[in-house]
């Protein structure tokens, strides 16, 4: 059975403001306060939604709560936006009613998330399928892209919409979506060029520069450095919550679903780049010779860049900004632009260029989303529009705002108004006229057609002569004087004329939702929104694809003279077309409120809420609610709560339900002027008389509680008494099946011991007789035995005892040797040649054949470790091998070149492209390449030079250029002079008379010194045909410098002197080399 639940179960405070009761704006701000306190964000007033910007996420909007609101009353479950937009839905599916939600509200209200909410829940319970999924996402994802584009981030909200939007969805009769139409009003194109302090410029902008790809960015010639712009504000350009560059990728995948093309995207970016480019062009002034000033651009790069991306001439764009030329008729008067007039004509092409694109976007999204068929659709209209603003500094932006909410104000009365009239006459209840505040008259003096404060700003605007806004305020204390909801300094309806807070240049107009002072400044110039006609035509021959359709108006073909349409006229039109479409709708309402200026969760600041519940008219909608019947229900559902008053209608009535009620109320004495009947409802007038009825339901339902806990435990009672009889004689009967079976298992255990210490008995007896049987055939064997064993001994006891000492000695040594041998298996040391470790002998005459097992062993694990060389391993072992019976113990190097490996070829002379010239002169196979110094016997200074070593050559080469000096071959290299220090010289002495030795012998110096010797005598040892290369180890030794030999001498030096080895020249036949010693 179905729980049925009602608005008013388990309230906090009261979930209609229209049963609140007292009513008044205190009580009003308390009931909102207690029910924000304990995470209730939503209220109803009928069925107007309260919703309040809680500024965190809570769990109430998750997939089982679309589905506990789905297809519910809306007075059925507690206050949610799921539950309007349930009956929205349900209206248009079921009923054909074309509905609008109208939701409105102050920036930072949560209006965007509203209507997120109410597509995302509209999309969650309509059908499924791949095409009506494909229109789900497309209308979903075009929000991302708006919001990019026509949000920014405020001192009020981190995500303001900063236009209004009008999405109209429309659905077969099934209910499934089939498309949609987005209507934008009023761009603050302002915005682009010039933002308050603490607030930022579109987000499209930050977007661009932090989530673009570098590539991207260099196509669109930008730096993601945000300080390199004009037109972005620097002091909130970072904005804690909000990751640009993620945001940036999800605009790029939303563009994608949408449809937009890739080229077509990238259209957008280069315009969205050229409006940046375009805030960075400054002007200087210059004076023409007739008296005039001019401006020209300071710095081209800029022009130059954006000209690039937009394909236009950059003469052409650089003119526009210069010059302005008026067309009259048949005639063309061209003047100069100073300074102020260039940065204004920039300014302007800035806003006109962002808000066309944005107007392109939403109509490229529109044909992307629309409907395919034709057919007639149903229609449910969401409207995200700003709410009432009320500033410090409140400008032509504010005004238009205020009027299109005073036109929503007064079509949300009427309907509302309509829609209880309506229900009273459905109903067959007399309807009373209700007292209410119609605020049509501010709506004329706003916009009536000839004496309306727009219709006097055009007519200013069109004026010839000089237009200020002075001469604008003028016009309105003329015109406007005696309207009792217009003031400034100079009408009658000033009473304080001394006020400070009227200045001069402002007026005031009295609101529905409170005074508003209007600063005249801007206003005629942010109305006539003018764009030269020298720029539009400058733009209209640029070579981009997009930028000709944004300014079609700048075709020479088709030029027109007209003064363009005012920003004023345009507004004034498109809200009337709002209203006439609104009208046709069947209007749901949420109201959002902000509930704290600090964007901060669990805030509730009074005044602030007390501001926009005036401003919002939320009281007036209350008393319009309560002015006839405060609440009404149909008759099922009030019989269905309220039945159990009643001993009549309880448990069940039989017959009609209207009935039933008149019969409930009758018994509990309701006075009739407090209710009506209808044809299906019952009207209740007051509150008290509901608050009546659910006390008196609270009280009978806890009385009820008590009744049923009664029976129940009456109940539960008697069921365990049968219960525990019950089992009482199971657990009787058990028993006593127990209590038999053990006395039997007693019986049967006492009988089979019995038997079995009689059976014992009898056993041990038979065991007895067989071991005493036993005992006697085992005595007779064994006095046989012992007769047999002594015959045997006596016939061999000669012979034993000649050959037993010689036996004994033989076993005993035989067993000596198995146990040394078993003991050796099992303390064996390791298998590396290196470890000297080796059991101690046990006995003193195995000394020679431990001696000899142990060199056998280790001859056997070298030969084991040699097995695991390979080739070259064995090769480099030689050579280390042959290094130490060179140089061990002669030479203080040649500890230190032991740990290092011999790599040979250190220059990778075979892959190094830069000596492949070299490479290609030795024929040979390279066995060292290695730079070494050439040492020089004029001053001791050493010359790198690349030394090559092969089988038959040694090759000296210039190590920049790679040219060959010498190339010696080594069976005239005689021998090899060294020292005994730890530096690099060597000294190769040629053989005399040979063709090589007439330059004389080579002194070197290399770090590889032990690994080139060595190599040198490994070649003179293998080599048959040449004898063995001599190796001298001396401190001092003589050198073959062409004609005169040279005595080289090594000392060593302190480390304080340097630590690196050093050549000097003593005189002409001695070269000192100081090597340092070691600290």
């Amino acid at each position: 059975m179905e729980v049925k639940t009602s608005l008013l179960d388990n309230m906090i405070g009261v979930g209609d403001m229209v049963l609140l009761e007292p009513l008044s704006e205190d009580s009003f701000l308390g009931n909102l306060k207690k029910r924000f306190d304990h995470s209730e964000i939503y209220t109803y007033i009928g069925s107007v939604v309260i919703s309040m910007n809680p500024y965190r996420s809570l769990p109430i909007y998750t997939p089982e709560k679309v589905e506990e609101y789905r297809n519910r009353n809306f007075y059925e479950l507690s206050p949610h936006i799921y539950a309007l937009a349930d009956e929205a839905y349900r209206s248009l599916r079921d009923q054909d009613k074309d509905q609008c939600i109208l939701i409105t509200g102050e920036s930072g209200a949560g209006k965007t998330e509203a209507s997120k909410l109410v597509m995302s829940y509209v999309a969650a319970v309509c059908g499924k399928g791949h095409e009506v999924n494909k229109v789900k996402e497309q209308l979903l994802q075009s929000n991302p892209v708006l919001e990019a584009f026509g949000n920014a981030k405020t001192v009020r909200n981190d995500n303001s919409s900063r236009f209004g939007k009008y999405m109209d969805i429309e659905f077969d009769f099934k209910g499934d979506p089939l498309g949609g139409v987005i209507s934008n009003y009023l761009l603050e194109k302002s915005r682009v060029v010039k933002q308050p302090r603490g607030e930022r410029n579109f987000h499209v902008f930050y977007q661009l520069l932090s989530g673009a790809s570098d590539d991207t960015l260099r196509k669109l010639k930008l730096d993601r450095d945000f300080s390199k712009y004009n037109y972005l504000s620097l002091d909130s350009a970072a904005v804690s919550g909000l990751d640009d560059a993620a945001n940036f990728r999800t605009v790029r995948n939303a563009m994608q679903i949408v449809g937009f093309m890739e080229d077509e995207v990238q259209s957008v970016l280069e315009l969205v780049a050229a409006v940046l480019k375009l805030g960075n062009i400054e002007f200087k002034p210059e004076s023409r010779c007739n008296g005039t000033d001019e401006s020209r651009v300071k710095d081209k790069n800029d022009l130059k860049e954006m000209c690039e991306l937009l394909g236009i001439e950059q003469s052409v764009l650089e003119r526009a900004f210069s010059y302005r030329t008026v067309e009259a008729k048949m005639e063309k008067v061209s003047t100069t632009l100073n300074v102020a007039q260039a940065y204004y004509a920039r300014d302007a092409l800035a806003k006109n260029l962002y808000s066309r694109l944005f107007s392109w976007l939403v109509t490229r999204i529109n044909e992307s989303i629309q409907a395919q068929t034709k057919a007639r659709h149903k229609v449910m209209g969401v409207l995200d529009i700003y709410g009432f603003e009320i500033f410090e500094d409140n400008s032509f932006e504010q005004f238009i705002i205020n009027y299109c909410n005073e036109k929503l104000q007064q079509i949300f009365i009427e309907l509302t108004l309509r829609e209880e009239q309506e229900e009273y006459i459905r109903e067959g209840i007399e309807w009373t006229n209700i007292e209410y505040f119609n605020n049509a008259i501010i709506c004329d003096l706003i916009e009536n057609n000839q004496n309306g404060i727009l219709a006097m700003l055009d007519e200013e605007c069109l004026r010839p002569g000089t237009v200020t806004d002075e001469t604008f305020l003028d016009k309105l204390n003329t015109i406007c004087a005696d309207h009792q909801h217009f003031e400034s300094r100079l009408n009658k309806n000033s009473k304080f004329l001394n006020d400070h807070s009227l200045p001069h240049n402002c007026f005031r107009i009295q609101h529905y939702a409170g005074k508003v002072l209007y600063r005249v400044e801007g206003f005629v110039d942010k109305n006539n929104d003018l764009l030269y006609r020298d720029l539009s035509q400058a733009m209209y021959k640029a070579n981009h694809s997009l930028i000709k359709q944004l300014f079609p108006e700048g075709n020479p073909a088709k030029v027109n003279l007209k003064r363009p349409l005012t920003a004023g006229f345009q507004f004034r039109a498109s809200v009337g077309t709002l209203m006439r479409n609104l009208q046709t709708k069947n209007p749901n309402y949420i109201r959002c409120i902000k509930p704290n200026d600090k964007k901060a969760s669990h805030i509730f600041t009074d005044s602030l809420v007390r501001h926009q519940v005036r401003y919002l008219g939320l009281m007036e909608n209350v008393r319009v609610r309560r002015a006839g019947y405060a609440f009404r229900q149909p008759y099922e559902p009030c019989l269905e709560r309220y039945k159990m008053l009643c001993k009549r209608t309880w448990p069940h009535w039989k017959g009609p339900a209207r009935e039933g009620v008149e019969v409930l109320m009758a018994d509990l004495q309701i006075p009739t002027e407090e209710i009506s009947y209808g044809r299906s409802k019952i009207f209740i007038r007051n509150p008290r008389t509901l608050f009546f009825l659910e006390e008196k339901r609270k009280q009978c339902l806890q009385d009820l509680a008590t009744l049923i806990q009664k029976i129940y435990r009456g109940w539960k009672c008697r069921t365990h008494f049968l219960l525990m009889k019950k089992s009482q004689i199971v657990v009787a009967a058990w028993y006593r099946r127990y209590a038999q079976q053990k006395k039997y298992r007693n019986i049967k255990s006492a009988t089979t011991m019995v038997q079995s210490y009689t059976r014992g008995w009898q056993a041990r007896k038979l065991l007895r007789e067989l071991k005493h049987q036993k005992r006697c055939e085992e005595a007779v064997t064994t006095i046989a035995a012992f007769w047999h064993g002594t015959q045997v001994r006596r016939e061999y006891r000669k012979f034993f005892r000649a050959n037993a000492g010689k036996k004994i000695y033989d076993f005993t040594i035989q067993r000596i040797i198995q146990k040394y041998f078993l003991g050796l298996k099992s303390s064996m040391p390791s298998m590396s040649p290196i470890d000297r470790k080796w059991p101690a002998r046990p006995y003193g005459f195995l000394d020679g054949v431990h001696t000899e097992l142990r060199k056998i062993f280790h001859h056997w694990r070298c030969k084991k470790y040699r097995d695991q060389f390979t080739e070259e391993k064995k090769a480099v072992y030689e050579e280390k091998l042959e290094a130490s019976e060179i140089f061990k113990d002669k030479k203080a190097l040649y500890p230190s070149s032991v740990s290092q490996p011999f790599k040979g070829d250190y220059l990778e002379i075979s892959k190094n492209p830069k000596y492949q010239k070299l490479n290609s002169a030795v024929d040979e196979k390279v066995l060292l390449a290695d730079v070494v110094n050439k040492i020089n016997r004029a001053n001791g200074k050493g010359t790198p030079r690349i030394f090559l070593l092969t089988k038959k050559n040694f090759v000296l080469a210039d190590q920049k250029t790679g040219q060959v000096k010498a190339s010696i071959p080594l069976p005239d290299v005689t021998s090899v002079s060294v020292s005994t220090q730890k530096d690099g010289f060597f000294a190769l002495k040629l053989k005399e008379g040979s063709a090589s030795a007439v330059k004389g012998d080579f002194l070197l110096s290399s770090e590889h010194l032990i690994e080139i010797i060595t190599k040198l005598h490994r070649i003179g040892a293998t080599a048959a045909d040449r004898e063995k290369l001599k190796v001298d180890i001396s401190d001092e030794f003589l050198v073959q410098f062409k004609q005169d030999k040279v005595c080289v001498k090594f000392i060593q030096s302190s480390p304080k002197n340097g630590n690196s080895v050093s050549c000097k020249r003593k005189n002409n036949r001695l070269l000192e080399v100081s090597v340092p010693t070691s600290p």
